[in-house]
């Protein structure tokens, strides 16, 4: 066995920047810290929901090394609204173990139909770029961190 192969990887997260865009890869047990974009040095704000789009969603869960929980919502929904401080909780209790994410089912449809969106709030739990767990509803954060695995 070679020195390389007792080195364990680092699991990393690969997220474009929410001020300029830029692609930064972080490590996981970064998160919690607020890392600085490596194009603008803005901070990245990973202990909250991260937004993910149409756009970025296929490479972000393809370059992620943790398990990503995606709450797909709207601004025009209640029980959404009901959610969002439970996620937002999540988030910040669990930065750097899991990836909590976003997506506005309206903005970025593509997404959505892709997963055959059709109750909000819907959560889904990914590894990688594969989908492991889904939930449609509400939940509060104790239902949460059971969804994702944590308790």
């Amino acid at each position: 066995m070679t020195e390389s192969d007792t080195k364990t990887a680092v699991p990393t997260v690969t997220l474009p920047c929410q001020f300029c865009g830029a692609w930064n890869r972080v490590e996981a047990s970064r998160i919690p810290d607020r890392p600085k974009c490596g194009e603008c040095a803005k901070p990245m704000l990973l202990d909250r929901p991260y937004p993910l789009t149409d756009a970025s969603f296929d490479r972000v869960l393809g370059e992620s090394a943790i398990p990503i929980i995606v709450d797909f919502y709207a601004d025009w929904c209640g029980p959404c609204k009901m959610m969002a401080p439970e996620m937002d909780a999540f988030a910040a209790k669990h930065a750097g173990k899991v990836l909590a994410a976003k997506m506005d089912t309206d903005r970025n449809q593509r997404t959505a139909m892709l997963f055959n969106i059709r109750s909000i709030p819907t959560i889904m739990r990914f590894e990688g770029a594969t989908k492991t767990a889904e939930h449609s509803g509400a939940l509060k954060l104790a239902d949460i961190e059971r969804f994702a695995g944590l308790v």
